[in-house]
């Protein structure tokens, strides 16, 4: 891994089965809810793609309107594997999008992000984990599963240090509209 954070080239935000079943069983989903939906508008913003994935969506649901609200021609992929990435489809599809580095964001953080990160990696995805825009029923998992991503080699950051990381400066032609986002969602 190397030693610095790097702007990515080929980067998709993955949100990952943000579906009211399961927000109904976290305790901070309304504030989960609130950083996927401002990593959503700064993937937007930055001109990244934006996908969706749906755990078994026939059966449990869909992705909740409010964030496909904010990305409404973004792709969203049904799985019923844990990670997305062990689904062959959403496999593919990433890599006929040309993608690189996949930055996600979602639930549960110790099993679909957990699971899909490191199958990520083992496909030579570059991955970011967005701290701040991850959850679970039980937050004490998310250290460990966090931890060990980022010895298999993923980048585990808040929201805002990703995405002020592609930014750059302040002089790219993004920021006002960026810094907007960044006081909508303080």
């Amino acid at each position: 891994m190397p030693d610095t954070f790097s702007p990515f080239a080929g980067a998709l935000l993955l949100c990952v089965d943000m579906q009211e079943i399961f927000l109904d069983e976290i305790d901070d989903s309304d504030a989960i809810t609130s950083r996927v939906s401002f990593s959503i508008e700064c993937a937007r913003i930055l001109g990244l793609h934006v996908a969706f994935t749906e755990q078994v969506p026939q059966k449990l649901g869909p992705t909740i309107p409010s964030l496909k609200k904010l990305a409404p021609k973004a792709h969203t992929f049904g799985k019923s594997t844990f990670s997305a990435l062990a689904d062959d489809g959403i496999r593919d599809a990433l890599k006929s999008l040309n993608v690189e580095h996949l930055i996600l964001c979602g639930i549960e953080t110790s099993i679909c992000i957990y699971q899909t990160a490191l199958d990520a990696i083992d496909n030579n995805f570059q991955v970011t984990i967005l701290t701040d825009a991850t959850g679970g029923r039980r937050p004490e998992d998310a250290r460990p599963s966090l931890e060990s991503l980022i010895r298999a080699g993923a980048y585990v950051l808040p929201s805002e240090a990703v995405f002020y990381s592609i930014l750059g400066s302040a002089s790219h032609p993004a920021f006002k509209t960026f810094n907007a986002a960044v006081k909508k969602y303080d």
